[in-house]
């Protein structure tokens, strides 16, 4: 509703402008007088907007915005005249500009981490799917608005009236949506009590520095900027390129129409259909995708072609861009989103109003050229040109965004190419044929148990199988294990045993598992990232965020294709153990249940795809090895033309385990 009215108020008072300044010349300069103070805002509140949403209520913050909002709108056909649609032009986007960083800072919160990059699609689709509807509803609100001017005077006079009206409306019905989320409050505040003193701009400057600090983000500021600039370029170009190509005013339209299918199509299906793709590897091939694109539209010679062309250079951008607000409601840490977001959003308005500027005045410069090679005429003229050259361009920024977040420098492009043509695990750049199972759960579960007779199940039946465990798989992990497990290391602190086990399971990844999977082996692990999750921030309280940051550093991405949970009461399961115990097997009972609460969560928001959840003291050992096995057959790969097919009776098996 927010977003139907922020651009059914665009059409709107872009309208109303005209109409207040009578003449050509005159209309002209007032719409342009509107647009530019709705960009305005970005060079000087935006910062602030972005700060605020780190350092107070952001559903406060929208709720205030939205109704703010409903005021100014409902006002401009009260006032009725040009200073104050300009005034409140300029206040309304000044609220947007809180409202948006407080929103897209405030969705990581409401939904599953898994569910994230679905939200963001909706939300994507919504905001810019909802501009061709406030198209269609204004000229429909303009139909009521000629047949009520027959009875009343108000709507003869004044036609755009009932278009703000109703765009008030629609603010208000936002305000009352977001005031029912109780799930959006403030960020989530740092443990630092010196944090509460910073004032807001050390905030601005804090957010800032943390942009330039950290390389991947710089990569995907630069990528989306990129992704912007290329679109901004067809925009600018698009009126007299369809001129060029004898299309005319209907074919404006069309090939206008036809960036936003595209940027609809990229955004609801690019990240599934590219999912087996690393997500920071994906930003930069597309931005490529897309700069490629373009300088291939530039030159097709008719409307048909150039909107195929059209289309893929959306698509990409939208994958673009619903890849790039995901990573950031990920990897950022919730008191540095909003931020984030803002400086972004800022960035792009003025990229945006740069390139569509600065795009028609350089094709202009360049002039109307064509050279004819017996019967064919190739364009050499400044649009052509100048789109070529801006999809070049673009082409390089994806190449440099690439460079900059490639989160897997090792593993070749084809690599990843490959895997999203045979659908495999999207993080796991690794050779044809591998398959990695991880089992989790807490002390007594008997993961080690179902992971050994899996190994001598799926061995039986002439796979390659690596089974290992953490902590202390190599040797460097071995003398790891013995430090973040002696029950003399009692003041180790929980940040250092957080970064020990990252540092076990980084030399894991590269000594053990990696090279496995990618001659195609099955890789069986007792333990794995979420363990991290659960015992460090579920058990130790520490922020998840940064758990499984480093854990994502350290293996460089690497997910299971399953992860089996073995579920059991941790009173039940420390009960099982017979000798004095390791160091986490020492903690409180209500430690252990707090790492079972995790894991389950985990589990629920990974969904069946990636996790089987198994209740271990529903079932015996046989039994929850026939229901493992059972999932595990969907997820093999197919056996190399020359290996055996053996079988082994589970009792023989279970023997071997238990040797």
């Amino acid at each position: 509703m927010s977003s139907l009215g922020d651009w059914l108020g665009f059409v709107a008072t872009t309208q109303l402008a005209q109409e207040l300044e009578r003449g050509y010349s005159a209309g002209l300069y007032a719409i342009a007088s509107v647009i530019a103070v709705r960009l305005a805002p970005a060079l000087v509140i935006g910062p602030f907007a972005g700060a605020w949403g780190d350092r107070f209520n952001r559903r406060y913050t929208m709720v205030v915005a939205d109704i703010l909002r409903c005021l100014l709108y409902a006002s401009i056909p009260v006032v009725h005249t040009l200073w104050w649609l300009l005034v409140a032009a300029f206040l309304i986007e000044s609220l947007s500009l809180f409202w948006i960083p407080a929103k897209e800072a405030s969705v990581p919160n409401l939904v599953p981490a898994s569910h994230l990059e679905s939200a963001n699609r909706i939300s994507l689709i919504t905001t810019y799917g909802s501009a061709a509807v406030a198209s269609t509803l204004f000229a429909l609100l303009a139909e009521v608005n000629h047949l009520l001017g027959a009875a009343f005077a108000h709507f003869r006079s004044n036609p755009v009236d009932l278009a703000l009206y109703f765009d008030s409306l629609t603010f208000l019905i936002s305000a009352a949506t977001v005031f029912s989320l109780k799930g959006i409050a403030g960020p989530r505040r740092s443990d630092d009590p010196d944090a509460a003193k910073v004032s807001t701009w050390q905030s601005i400057v804090e957010g800032w520095q943390f942009i330039g600090s950290a390389r991947w983000l710089r990569g995907l500021v630069v990528g989306i900027l990129g992704a912007v600039a290329a679109g901004a370029a067809a925009i600018g170009l698009a009126p007299q390129f369809v001129v060029d190509l004898h299309a005319g005013p209907a074919g404006y339209g069309v090939l206008f129409a036809t960036i936003f299918i595209g940027l609809a199509t990229g955004m609801m299906t690019g990240p599934t259909l590219f999912r087996a793709v690393s997500r920071r590897r994906l930003m930069g091939l597309c931005i490529m995708a897309a700069g490629l694109a373009l300088s291939l539209d530039a030159v097709m010679p008719n409307l048909l072609l150039a909107m195929v062309f059209t289309f893929f250079m959306g698509a990409f951008a939208g994958v673009v861009w619903v890849v790039g607000i995901t990573m950031i409601g990920l990897e950022v840490s919730d008191d540095k989103r909003a931020r984030t977001f803002a400086y972004i959003y800022n960035m792009m308005r003025l990229m945006l109003l740069a390139v569509v500027v600065a795009s028609p005045f350089t094709a202009g410069a360049i002039g109307q050229h064509s050279v004819v090679l017996g019967e064919t005429r190739i364009r050499l003229d400044g649009v052509t040109i100048t789109m070529f050259v801006a999809g070049l361009i673009a082409f390089a920024v994806g190449r440099i965004c690439l460079r900059m977040m490639d989160d897997r420098p090792n593993v070749p492009l084809r690599t990843d190419i490959a895997a999203a043509l045979l659908r495999r695990n999207p993080e796991l750049g690794r050779g044809v044929g591998g398959l990695f199972l991880a089992f989790e759960g807490g002390e007594g579960a008997g993961k080690s148990t179902q992971a050994r007779l899996l190994d001598e199940r799926l061995r039986a039946r002439g796979y390659e199988v690596v089974l290992t465990f953490e902590p202390g798989a190599t040797p460097i992990g071995g003398r790891l294990r013995e430090t973040l497990l002696d029950r003399a290391n009692t003041a180790m602190s929980p940040r250092t045993e957080a970064l020990l086990y990252a540092a076990d399971r980084a030399q894991h990844v590269a000594e053990v598992i990696r090279p496995a999977l990618e001659r195609g082996a099955v890789v069986i692990t007792d333990r794995f990232i979420d363990s991290s999750l659960a015992y460090q921030a579920g058990g130790r309280k520490l922020d998840d965020h940064d758990v499984r940051r480093i854990s994502r550093w350290a293996t460089g991405g690497l997910l299971p294709d399953l992860t089996v949970l073995l579920d059991l009461d941790p009173a039940v399961g420390l009960g099982r153990s017979t000798g004095p115990g390791d160091r986490l097997e020492a903690e409180e009972l209500a430690f252990h249940r707090r790492v079972r609460t995790v894991f389950r969560e985990l589990a629920r928001r990974g969904g069946d795809r990636r996790y089987l959840v198994v209740d271990v003291a529903a079932y015996d050992v046989e039994h929850v090895h026939g229901l493992v096995l059972d999932r595990v057959e969907h997820e093999l790969p197919d056996l190399p033309a020359s290996a055996p097919t053996l079988t082994m009776p589970l009792a023989r098996i279970e023997q071997s385990a238990g040797q």
